[in-house]
């Protein structure tokens, strides 16, 4: 067999495959780490990202470190921010970054990739500071909790209407706490309103109101009464006064044309009717102060039952004016500034009557004499 003569492999040859594994070893060691060094500072990246991907938006978040850590304004204050249902990560970015709430758009939805929230975000209202850096804004935009509610008390309600809205509007109040305390209202909320008796029944003003989220029992019953006071003004006062009325009596007068007058233009000539009728030693005959004694209607899921019966009007009680001349002891709703401002400056007529219309309009015929009051019954 043949001798064969191993050929010698250069020694330049040997030391350049030497720098290569250790540039090739240097460069896979600095690899590894980018992602540690991203962990640090930004979190744990998502799972569902692959080894490649986790290397590439470390790299890139290192480099926006700066921006995604250096709030706009740290003196800033939080605004309004809403995130629409469905929109995208790349419109939501953009706009946070429109509204300078954050450093830059593209920086953001990195980290929101990177962390894996991209998926979380939540449609709704927010409040967002300019004072927090990207990774705060991000994380509030993972809980659409809103730190401020909308309250809303439609005019008519009365107080267990408002009480049954407690539960959904995200207020840690319940209905029953807060029941007991209209109806066993402190001396301070009295003095407040400048009535000596009876319950808050017509004095919780209607309206919508933006409250802090931690606003407790005290807290909203204090700024609805707020509320009714800023809106009564003295010349409001000065006109219940020039009919005749305290403040009890006025509000107790506009919580029965509040229920009465479906169309808002219709309330002085409402009250008008009742002022004649009051001049007069007439009784009331007021639907709505019968569906207050009756109560809840169980069939009818309702407060407010329509049509009455004749039982119904037959009803024992001081709030039946069908019964009992004269106002009712105390309100049987909580007017609206309409119907605080009708019977104010009520209209001027010689009407004694009136009935809805047959027509569906929620309007009202009126009448002076009752037989001009049944002419106006629908056949």
């Amino acid at each position: 067999m043949a001798n064969t003569k191993r050929r010698k492999f250069p020694l330049t040859c040997l030391l350049l495959l030497l720098v290569m594994c250790i540039v090739a070893g240097g460069a896979y060691w600095a690899a590894d780490s980018i992602p540690g060094m991203a962990q640090k500072t930004f979190g744990t990246a998502s799972p569902s990202l692959s080894h490649f991907q986790k290397i590439q938006y470390s790299t890139q978040l290192l480099l926006n470190r700066e921006k995604l850590l250096t709030p706009v304004n740290s003196g800033g204050v939080a605004v309004p921010f809403k995130v629409e249902i469905g929109e995208s990560v790349n419109s939501v970015s953009l706009r946070l970054e429109q509204a300078s709430l954050v450093q830059s758009a593209e920086a953001f939805r990195l980290y929101l990739i990177y962390a894996g929230l991209d998926t979380n975000l939540q449609a709704g209202n927010y409040e967002i500071s300019p004072a927090w850096n990207s990774l705060e804004v991000a994380a509030k935009l993972q809980d659409a909790t809103p730190a401020v509610i909308t309250f809303t008390i439609l005019p008519g309600w009365r107080v267990e209407e408002i009480a049954a809205s407690l539960p959904t509007t995200g207020l840690d109040i319940s209905p029953g706490e807060f029941l007991q305390a209209v109806r066993n209202p402190s001396a301070q909320w009295m003095a407040a309103l400048g009535i000596s008796s009876g319950t808050l029944e017509g004095f919780l003003f209607p309206g919508e109101y933006q409250l802090p989220r931690e606003t407790d029992l005290s807290g909203l019953i204090t700024t609805l009464i707020d509320a009714f006071n800023a809106s009564v003004t003295p010349e409001l006062k000065a006109g219940f006064e020039q009919q005749g009325l305290d403040l009890q009596e006025a509000v107790t007068l506009a919580s029965i044309v509040q229920r009465e007058a479906m169309v808002e233009d219709e309330g002085p000539m409402i009250a008008s009717v009742f002022y004649n009728r009051l001049a007069a030693g007439i009784k009331l005959d007021s639907d709505p102060t019968v569906q207050y004694a009756v109560g809840y209607n169980d069939v009818q899921g309702t407060w407010w039952t329509n049509p009455l019966s004749y039982a119904d009007l037959e009803t024992d009680s001081a709030y039946n004016t069908y019964r009992y001349a004269g106002l009712p002891p105390s309100p049987i709703s909580n007017p609206g500034i309409t119907a605080l401002q009708s019977v104010a400056n009520p209209a001027s007529s010689p009407y004694y009557y009136f009935r809805a219309r047959c027509d569906g309009t929620a309007l009202h015929n009126f009448a002076v004499t009752f037989e001009e009051h049944l002419q106006n019954s629908c056949p």
